[in-house]
């Protein structure tokens, strides 16, 4: 598949770059997409929800009533759940959702999102520039010379980019990565993935080792 290469302002440079097919074209394997997705947001998760449960209450283990002849139920100290001010019954404790996937998985989910976005033609390649200093204008300014100003947008560069990452920060729609971070859930989120030119040979030689 070639893709036009375009300057920072949108023109069509005349140039364009073949997509690597083994990485851009390949069967997409939703269940792939599904897994590794579903594996990023788990290790969103902090895991540090607690609840206080009966042991963990401060308060009287003395017996409150007696056991029968009440007419109710028989009840134990008054940090039972069933006291207001009483321990939780089985509350949430501090866990690690993360969970293992295979390297080959998580490739094959990154080719296969990669392909979606291939298919439906929604990847753009531009000319590699820099930013001389953080500015939000000249983001916006690029967004809208790709007609990309109301869309999410996943922008993937070679290395690094402290100017330009701080020039999308405040864009609610605009996300910065570099090749080697490149997931799964920023592709399938984003409604266009645009690579500078030098970022496409870098993702090449990540997702074909």
């Amino acid at each position: 598949m070639n893709v036009a290469i375009l300057k920072y302002s949108g023109e069509d440079t005349g140039r364009k770059v073949k997509l690597n097919k083994d990485i851009f074209e390949v069967e997409p394997n939703d269940h792939a997409i599904y897994l590794d997705v579903k594996q990023f947001l788990a290790n969103q998760r902090q895991g540090t929800h607690k609840a206080k449960e009966r042991a963990d209450i401060t308060g009287s283990t003395r017996k409150i009533k007696k056991q029968k002849g009440t007419g109710t139920a028989r009840a134990g100290s008054i940090k039972s759940p069933i006291f207001r001010g009483g321990g939780r019954a089985f509350g949430p404790q501090p866990r690690d959702y993360s969970f293992k996937l295979n390297k080959k998985v998580k490739s094959l989910a990154r080719k296969s999102a990669l392909s979606y976005k291939a298919q439906e033609k929604s990847i753009s390649i531009l000319e590699d520039f820099q930013f001389e200093a953080p500015k939000t204008k000249e983001y916006l300014k690029m967004l809208s010379g790709l007609s990309m100003s109301d869309k999410k947008t996943l922008l993937v560069l070679p290395q690094n980019d402290e100017n330009v990452f701080l020039s999308s920060r405040n864009l609610k729609r605009a996300k910065v990565t570099t090749a080697d971070r490149i997931n799964t859930y920023d592709v399938v989120n984003a409604d266009n993935v645009v690579f500078l030119e030098s970022s496409i040979e870098k993702v090449e030689q990540i997702l074909t080792k």
